[in-house]
């Protein structure tokens, strides 16, 4: 082969900086992505807590229609929902109330209207929980 033909033939594979270059890339949309995924998983955590106290709030709603307000405040405000008294009052069993993330001592009943609608905290415990605790407001807005 003549010293034409050498510079003629075409390189194979990827120089250092080539390469290089490639993974400097792929490490900054990594480190773009990852706090924002992480933050969609959080959320979508925090909704089975929202549906959950949801389903709170209908029980107690039940509750105040069946034995009025005053009673409802009495006896069930200020309750962890692993108190057992809440749960038959409420009608719950403790497994209706343990889901992936949370569990039935994560829900606490902090408040009752005059409408006899509950606010509901969610703290969370569990180790793959997400952090922090949320509140679902008697208007149903959920903090």
């Amino acid at each position: 082969m003549t010293a034409l033909h050498k510079k003629s033939v075409c390189r194979e594979g990827f120089t250092l900086v080539e390469l290089l270059a490639v993974i400097m890339i792929v490490a900054i949309l990594a480190s773009v992505l990852v706090p924002l995924l992480q933050g969609k998983i959080d959320r979508a955590k925090w909704s089975e807590a929202n549906s959950t106290a949801g389903t709170i709030k209908t029980a107690v709603s039940a509750y105040v229609a069946r034995y009025g307000v005053s009673k409802a405040q009495a006896d069930l405000v200020g309750k962890t929902l692993d108190d057992e008294a809440a749960q038959n009052a409420l009608e719950f069993i403790d497994s209706d109330l343990i889901t992936v993330y949370f569990v039935s001592g994560d829900y606490e009943i902090i408040s009752i209207d005059s409408y006899g609608h509950a606010a509901v905290k969610v703290t969370a415990s569990r180790d793959n929980a997400p952090e922090g605790e949320k509140i679902l407001n008697t208007d149903g807005s959920w903090q």
